[in-house]
């Protein structure tokens, strides 16, 4: 049987241990310098977060799956039209660097799925840009970035 479900794939090596770039996805206080504006909390299993991003005026309900510390976070959180899942997986490479992958699945092969493939795909590569930036040379990427969207926003 084909699967007909779309599913976004990201990588990218962050020159940091693992335990520095796990505590950077998990704890706001530092989400806050690549991703986020502010979050409810810290991801901790079975929690209910609310994230709000810069650029947007509104909040993100984030349902937080498994977390195994330094390894693997997963959460739940809510497209236009159905709620989405994503995995963060971290390993530890011989050079001391940590390789950051991300899966998100959950929309179907269709004109919507696609949009959101498409939009979601920049998302997550930029998401791994930032948190690079961040961690290596405490550069907040985000800020600002994406200014012309809230503007686009309040224009129509």
């Amino acid at each position: 049987m084909k699967n007909d479900m779309l599913e976004i794939k990201v990588a990218l090596q962050i020159s940091k241990p693992i335990d520095v770039v796990f505590e950077a996805i998990v704890n706001p206080e530092k989400m806050s310098n690549y991703f986020i504006s502010k979050s409810s909390g810290l991801m901790e299993e079975g929690k209910v977060l609310i994230w709000n991003f810069p650029e947007f005026d509104m909040d993100y309900s984030v349902r937080v799956g498994k977390i195994e510390v330094n390894k693997y976070i997963s959460y739940y959180w809510n497209s236009e039209v159905k709620e989405l899942f994503v995995e963060i997986s971290l390993e530890s490479q011989a050079n001391g660097s940590t390789l950051v992958s991300i899966r998100e699945t959950g929309m179907s092969n269709d004109k919507e799925g696609l949009k959101w493939l498409s939009g979601n795909s920049f998302g997550w590569s930029n998401f791994l840009a930032c948190l690079k930036a961040y961690l290596e040379y405490n550069i907040n990427l985000r800020k600002g970035a994406f200014d012309f969207m809230r503007a686009e926003n309040q224009c129509s």
